[in-house]
């Protein structure tokens, strides 16, 4: 079973990705602050991490940023979500090593076929 964790300061947004990826066979982690995910992925390896942008203690570019300077997460997605969707968070996000990006609010329809297809390619 592929693992991700999901890291997102509003519980409500962690429980809908739950809600979504759970139900198509993954096993979910949830961490509420980028800090708490770091921990948890020098743990465990996971198969994709889906992190919002906006949290306290580390937000999702920094902890794109140090999930990649760890070797185990090189090659691993990384999907940053936001309600920002302008064109210099979207250079951020790929400077920091983002495979992609969702703007919120997210659409299961358009979620889950690319966690599938990101998943699945590695």
């Amino acid at each position: 079973m592929k693992k991700i964790l999901v890291v997102d300061d509003q519980l409500a947004m962690r429980n809908m990705f739950r809600k979504i990826l759970v139900s198509d066979g993954f096993e979910i982690e949830l961490a509420e602050d980028g800090a708490l995910a770091y921990k948890a992925a020098q743990l465990l390896n996971y198969d994709m991490v889906i992190t919002d942008y906006h949290m306290p203690n580390l937000n999702g570019i920094e902890l794109t940023r140090k999930l990649r300077a760890l070797g185990s997460y090189i090659g691993i997605p990384i999907l940053i979500v936001s309600t920002a969707s302008n064109v210099k968070f979207k250079e951020e996000a790929k400077l920091a090593g983002a495979t992609g990006w969702f703007a919120k609010p997210i659409k299961q329809n358009e979620l889950l076929p690319t966690v599938l297809k990101l998943i699945h390619l590695r």
